[in-house]
C-alpha cells in the first residue's frame, strides 16, 4: 500500500486515485460542486489556491495546492518502488 503526499502533510493511497487534474475549467467546477453537495468534497489545500483535483475511485474529489505534475511524479515514484519490492 503506497501513500502519496498532497500537500501539508497530507496523503492519498496512491492504489485508489483514479485522476489527478487541473482544477480551473467549468466541468471540473461543476464536479467539485456536486462532491460538495453529496459530502465528497475533501479540501487539502489548507485555504491556498486549489492547483489540482485529485478524484479516487470511491468517488470523493480532494483539492491540492500541488501542481498535478508533481503529484503524478509522486504517483509514479510509488509506483516505481512498489514495482521494486
Amino acid at each position: 500500500m503506497k501513500i502519496i503526499n498532497i500537500g501539508f502533510g497530507n496523503m492519498v493511497l496512491a492504489n485508489r486515485i483514479v485522476a489527478i487534474i487541473t482544477s480551473d475549467s467549468a466541468p471540473i467546477k461543476r464536479l467539485k460542486e456536486k462532491a460538495r453537495e453529496t459530502g465528497k468534497l475533501v479540501d487539502a489545500s489548507h485555504g491556498r489556491r486549489t492547483r489540482s483535483i485529485i478524484i479516487t475511485d470511491s468517488d470523493h474529489v480532494i483539492q491540492s495546492a500541488i501542481q498535478p505534475e508533481t503529484i503524478a511524479a509522486r504517483f509514479r515514484e510509488a509506483s516505481l518502488e512498489s514495482v521494486h519490492e
